[in-house]
């Protein structure tokens, strides 16, 4: 890729190399303090945080590891895990949780006494999809620990926070709230060629520098350029399987159809032959029971088969992305936190 395929004059924030630009780097602190406050809306107030390792490692050498996208603390101590979460995930729910395990752990004491004080831990998922099991139009979704009989919050050390940003629709005219400013400027930041006159606070002067990459030097533009192809490659390849799982669902949806209209308009045809004569009743019953089998087929057989298909795409998907990073000297870890797959899978491309 080249510069001159940019035309956009602002990073895509969902690209891995613009997400950490703005909200991992101690140049633009004042990014990510902004954008928390917003987030808590004053149930805390953030005046500081300290970045940590983004890497962690298990107890045992053959654990799995766990790199995050943006990982700190704030000036009480209390931790702090963000993930941009690009592509649809199935057990996504099931990989937060998991992440939180790790500044739980790592607050542990060793070799002294210890009393199990934990400092709080907030795990934010900002996700370019919607949730397939909420049925909330909210795109916001705060999750504690709670008492199911009294539906208090049992623990409020431990928070997760689900940003849904393809169900966040207001334009600039409807930004009420700092937190509405700051999703409009997640979901849009790609597409603006200015500054909305919405966004005034002086926390947006900062965002809007570190993101115009007419700005940026050889070595970051040519960065970015890299990350932006691949989150290209993985829309791409995300369409590509779904248009095949529709092909294949259609294809199998009118075999199976034709197999259980024949059979249905046979039995039905049999029936009503009884009374009026089976050689009409069955060519009546086949006829009436192949155009409803034929329909029936092709929903079971398109659901199935874009299944299939986004099953497929999703392993071809990872194998492209995870050859195209290799080549381009990415870490193993990192790889395989982009991908999901195994360091052995990695390394056998």
């Amino acid at each position: 890729m080249c510069s001159e395929g940019l035309r956009e004059r602002y990073v895509n924030p969902y690209t891995d190399f613009a997400f950490k630009l703005l909200f991992g780097t101690d140049l633009n602190k004042e990014i990510l303090i902004g954008f928390l406050n917003a987030l808590f809306d004053g149930k805390q107030v953030i005046e500081d945080v300290t970045y940590l390792n983004t890497e962690h490692l298990g107890s045992k050498e053959t654990d799995r590891r766990a790199v995050f996208d943006v990982y700190c603390e704030n000036e009480k101590g209390e931790k702090i895990l963000i993930e941009m979460q690009r592509g649809e995930q199935q057990f996504f729910k099931d990989r937060s949780i998991y992440y939180a395990t790790y500044p739980i752990r790592e607050q542990a004491i060793k070799g002294e006494i210890w009393d199990y004080e934990l400092k709080a831990v907030y795990v934010i998922g900002i996700l370019n999809f919607a949730l397939d099991d909420v049925s909330s139009s909210s795109f916001r979704h705060e999750v504690k620990l709670m008492d199911t009989t009294t539906h208090e919050v049992f623990f409020d050390k431990l928070t997760f926070v689900y940003l849904e940003m393809p169900k966040f629709h207001k334009t600039e005219q409807e930004l009420d709230t700092l937190f509405d400013k700051w999703m409009f400027v997640l979901k849009n930041l790609a597409r603006l060629m200015e500054r909305p006159t919405a966004l005034q606070e002086r926390v947006f002067n900062r965002l809007f520098e570190a993101a115009e990459i007419a700005q940026f030097s050889k070595e970051n533009l040519y960065a970015y350029e890299e990350s932006l192809k691949v989150y290209r490659d993985w829309n791409n390849v995300i369409d590509t399987a779904i248009q095949k799982g529709i092909a294949r669902g259609m294809e199998e949806g009118l075999v199976k159809g034709m197999e259980e209209g024949i059979a249905k308009g046979m039995e039905e045809g049999i029936a009503k032959g009884m009374e009026e004569g089976i050689a009409k009743g069955m060519e009546e019953g086949i006829a009436k029971g192949m155009e409803e089998g034929i329909v029936k087929g092709m929903e079971e057989g398109i659901a199935k088969g874009m299944e299939k298909g986004i099953a497929e795409g999703e392993w071809m998907k990872a194998q492209t992305i995870a050859g195209n990073l290799k080549n381009a000297g990415l870490s193993i870890a990192e790889i395989a936190k982009v991908t999901g797959l195994s360091e052995d899978e990695i390394n056998s491309l």
